[in-house]
């Protein structure tokens, strides 16, 4: 048996100096070392031996083992680093070349639009609320004074997904989570951007899915002259400081009084200006106060909401609502930053 472990050790150290790759090497390793290999098959028969010649033989065995895998590991430890040097030859990067210029990005204008508006109101010390827009009806409607009978549902034709639960059609569902955590405490100034879904065909003014951005303050001696001069700054940030703002009355079941907004402005070649709608308002309805645990009597507050995409659309001279959703590289590339 020993003549055999030192012709085995010959064989297969011989046999190491033809391998050429690691998969060679693999298949040597197995041939030699393996569960089935002739080092194995060798080793079954030492039952035979006599316990004299036992540890010999057990110790001879070894130093083969040992000396085909260290120089197995030589020759892996060479593919290895000739691999990697093969890649490094081949992945070289010519550091003389000239860059390629990439192109770049740009805020998209609805984007642009809610950071502008996010950070006039951060500058008033308004905080940014957000909530999901997957609601239930108690939120989206029962909450906001407008029961299941309420015939103003009908003006906001919903997605429902099951009796309770629809998209939200509006983000005044956010206002009412807000007055609901903060549990009867003032201050409350909160905007609240975000996408809402209404059951609505697309056209150029209209969309299924649109950006509303409302606001809410609650607190103590909350006028409507706070209301009006809050919207009138806002545009004014917008727009130019030679902006004006006009309220009308109007209806909403939330608020009461009531007020649909117009901003002045003025078209492209035009020598008047004239009058754009473009938001809703009013102070809040001492119902909907109550509801959300707020006493009417000690507390008023204000609420506005606003179509991110009609402001977008008068800011940048937009005449079409779809183009904000087509994206269109020839719409879009306009208001790459330079």
């Amino acid at each position: 048996m020993r003549e055999r472990l030192e012709q085995l050790k010959a064989e297969a150290l011989e046999e190491l100096h033809s391998v050429a790759d690691a998969k060679q090497l693999d298949e040597l390793r197995v041939k030699y070392q393996g569960k089935k290999g002739k080092l194995t098959e060798i080793l079954r028969g030492m039952g035979g031996l006599s316990a004299e010649e036992r540890p010999v033989i057990g110790q001879l065995a070894n130093e083969v083992r040992d000396a085909i895998d260290a120089a197995v590991s030589a020759h892996s430890e060479r593919f290895e680093r000739e691999e990697t040097e093969r890649r490094l030859a081949s992945e070289t990067i010519d550091v003389t070349l000239p860059g390629r210029k990439l192109p770049r990005g740009a805020a998209h204008p609805l984007n642009r639009i809610i950071e502008e508006i996010e950070q006039i109101f951060i500058g008033m010390g308004y905080q940014i609320s957000e909530g999901p827009e997957v609601e239930t009806d108690y939120h989206n409607f029962e909450a906001l004074n407008l029961p299941k009978d309420h015939p103003a549902r009908d003006m906001q034709d919903s997605f429902y997904i099951t009796e309770d639960l629809l998209m939200r059609t509006h983000t005044s569902p956010v206002q009412v989570r807000t007055m609901q955590k903060m549990d009867g405490e003032v201050p409350v100034k909160i905007i609240c951007p975000g996408k809402v879904y209404r059951r609505d065909d697309d056209d150029a003014t209209h969309s299924f899915q649109f950006h509303q951005i409302e606001g809410l303050v609650i607190g103590k001696n909350i006028r409507m002259s706070d209301l009006k001069g809050t919207l009138l700054r806002l545009m004014q940030e917008l727009f130019g400081s030679d902006t004006q703002i006009r309220m009308r009355p109007s209806f909403f079941p939330f608020t009461e009084p009531s007020a649909e907004v117009d901003v002045s402005y003025r078209k492209k070649g035009a020598e008047n200006t004239g009058w754009l709608e473009v938001l809703g308002c009013g102070m809040v309805h001492p119902r909907v106060l109550e509801m959300s645990g707020y006493d009417p009597e000690q507390y008023s507050g204000f609420a506005f909401g606003m179509g991110a995409e009609r402001l977008a659309m008068l800011k940048y001279g937009i005449d079409d609502i779809r183009h904000f959703y087509n994206n269109d590289e020839r719409f879009l590339n306009q208001f790459a930053r330079q």
